[in-house]
């Protein structure tokens, strides 16, 4: 089995014991992308991920400047926006970054009180507390900048009984593909710069009131060729978490170098997202013409048995089989999980996503590190960028 370094002696509940939480949050409410040609980039979401039309915002809602196409699929809501002027700030953010995350939407009971408590913390504003409101209730939104140009943005939908959010309307299309069985966004990985994680770390600790539970080495994430650390945080209630990655020194340049010299700087890598069934999800991606990282070698499914230990007495899923769709296997003192990653869902190699199932295990896979890196490196030397 694996072995995680953990921070803290003891799981999230103990941590938080009879401590007060001053930021609850109630789970992710939304991811918006900012993205080139939003209609094009929903069709592919829908096609390839199997996630359904929900809500529209544009020049038929009365928002001149931008559209936004909400899709939907079980308890995750991806929203994909485009500029629609030559002079929006929205075209500044792809200029830089290209495709990719702008907001972390939190859900919360009180958007009010999680900006004062977040800015009296240290929090740089994004956006003041706000109430929007239309015939099917009243939402609030305030807004924080974390990493990057990335921004946090806390939903309060209490009062609220529309579509998603007011100022769109329900998207109703004809094309309803079946879902692949993603299930809700299990965690989130920024990529920070040279000598900046501990600061990150210490501004959600600190702003948000997040704690450190697991964190990785170079000694631990590694290759022969380049290395990376990377501490997890996580709130109050485990239902958020953001490792929150940075390079370290390798014979050359690492998957985060290569990130953030393309992305421009600092912002979320991948989205991990969760499943019941990985071998139903991946074999459905997989026709549907996803493209996932090259599998690791026939060893590495060899020494499955080995590395797994008693939990082969529990384990449900052919090695075969996961070697046939090139998923990964890793395990810890409470379970295992299955997981494998796309590649970039973009031409810049930034933004991919995890395909993720827990069955008990809490941790992130790092038996699965250096055959997970190896195969990016693989994907970097035919880009030229290792």
């Amino acid at each position: 089995m694996s072995k995680e370094i953990k921070s803290v002696e003891y799981g999230l509940e103990k941590i938080f014991e009879g401590a007060q939480d001053f930021l609850p949050l109630l789970g992710t409410d939304y991811v918006e992308l900012y993205v080139g040609n939003a209609k094009q980039a929903a069709h592919y979401y829908k096609t390839a991920f199997g996630y359904q039309s929900l809500a529209y915002a544009g020049l038929e809602t009365g928002v001149k400047d931008r559209a936004s196409y909400v899709l939907k699929q079980d308890k995750i809501r991806l929203v994909l926006t485009t500029p629609l002027t030559a002079d929006s700030p929205i075209n500044d953010h792809l200029r830089k970054h290209g495709d990719g995350v702008k907001v972390v939407a939190l859900w919360v009971d009180d958007a009010t009180s999680a900006y004062i408590e977040t800015t009296k913390r240290g929090a740089k504003p994004f956006m003041e507390p706000t109430v929007e409101e239309d015939e099917f209730g009243t939402v609030i939104r305030s807004g924080i900048y974390t990493y990057g140009e990335t921004v946090h943005i806390f939903v309060e939908r209490k009062n609220y009984k529309g579509i998603f959010l007011p100022g769109y309307q329900t998207w109703e299309s004809d094309y309803k593909p079946e879902s692949t069985g993603l299930k809700y966004i299990d965690h989130m990985v920024g990529n920070v710069g040279w000598g900046e994680m501990n600061t990150w770390v210490k501004w959600y600790e600190d702003v948000m009131g997040f704690v450190n539970f697991l964190s990785f080495d170079d000694k631990q994430i590694n290759t022969e060729y380049s290395a990376l650390m990377s501490k997890v945080m996580s709130n109050g209630n485990g239902r958020i978490k953001f490792p929150i990655n940075e390079p370290a020194e390798g014979k050359k340049r690492s998957q985060i170098e290569e990130y953030l010299d393309f992305y421009g700087g600092p912002g979320v890598q991948h989205i991990a997202i969760a499943t019941d069934d990985i071998i139903s999800t991946v074999s459905e991606l997989r026709k549907r013409g996803v493209e996932f990282l090259s599998p690791p070698p026939k060893a590495y499914y060899e020494a499955i048995p080995e590395r797994l230990g008693e939990h082969m007495n529990v384990m449900k899923e052919d090695i075969n089989t996961l070697e046939n769709l090139a998923i990964m296997i890793d395990a810890d003192e409470e379970g295992y999980l299955l997981q494998i990653f796309t590649k970039p869902v973009q031409d810049r190699p930034t933004l991919f996503f995890e395909i993720i199932q827990r069955m008990g295990a809490r941790g992130f896979g790092a038996g699965n590190f250096k055959a997970l890196f190896e195969s990016i490196e693989r994907e970097q030397a035919k880009r030229g960028t290792l």
